[in-house]
């Protein structure tokens, strides 16, 4: 794999191009969680086929998926909406990748537009020697089986994209639970292990402690 490191002018340090790239609801939802708890060392990109959902991030960029095909009304739990949608936006999504060295690709496994698109995404970072992990959620059981065979569809498909796929069950999140969690609340609570899922990685590398990895360290056990 080539890394492209950019040269250092009037001093500055040479790190890694680190994008975390948020795809569709749930995705989104963990971008903005970073963003508010000032994940540090990354970009933000969030990518959609709900305006409305777009309209409400944080992030600085974002991409309409699916012009054509949704009008902005997202991908109505059809996967295969959310792949053809990220494939319509292939060259924004080509220009938003470039100079990057790792993409996280964070969504929700289960629903249209993560299922669909997230592999279209890891596979573009893959194809232009980006170093790709995907950090994905399993939908909770109370969600249907249904959704739950989508999601599984999903991954193994997202895992021939990407070098390391970190998978997080929702319905594990009950361990933690108690009775006045509401399905809100535990919504809220996958959004912020997908959160987690990220920066527990990047800290690795960006935030000084007892353990420190530089970018070719990652690399090399990914």
């Amino acid at each position: 794999m080539t890394i492209n490191l950019s040269v250092p002018q009037h001093g500055a340090v040479l790190q890694p191009r680190i994008t975390v790239i948020g795809v569709g609801g749930a995705g989104g939802n963990a971008v903005n969680n970073m963003i508010k708890s000032h994940l540090e060392g990354v970009e933000f990109l969030v990518a959609n086929t709900d305006s409305q959902s777009l309209a409400q991030s944080l992030a600085d960029r974002k991409i309409q998926l699916g012009h054509q095909i949704t009008n902005g009304l997202g991908a109505g739990s059809r996967p295969e909406i959310g792949r053809a949608s990220a494939e319509e936006a292939i060259d924004e999504l080509i220009e938003h990748l470039q100079s990057v060295n790792m993409v996280f690709v964070t969504a929700g496994m289960g629903g249209g537009t993560g299922t669909g698109a997230a592999p279209v995404i890891a596979r573009l970072a893959r194809e232009h020697g980006i170093l790709t992990v995907g950090v994905v959620t399993k939908p909770f059981q109370f969600e249907g089986i249904h959704r739950m065979r989508l999601a599984e569809a999903g991954i193994e498909e997202m895992q021939q994209y990407v070098d390391t796929l970190i998978v997080i069950p929702n319905q594990n999140l009950f361990r933690i639970a108690n009775e006045k969690t509401t399905f809100a609340d535990a919504f809220s609570m996958a959004d912020e292990v997908l959160h987690s899922g990220v920066r527990g990685v990047t800290d690795l590398m960006v935030v000084p402690g007892l353990i420190n990895l530089d970018f070719a360290d990652i690399r090399t056990v990914m």
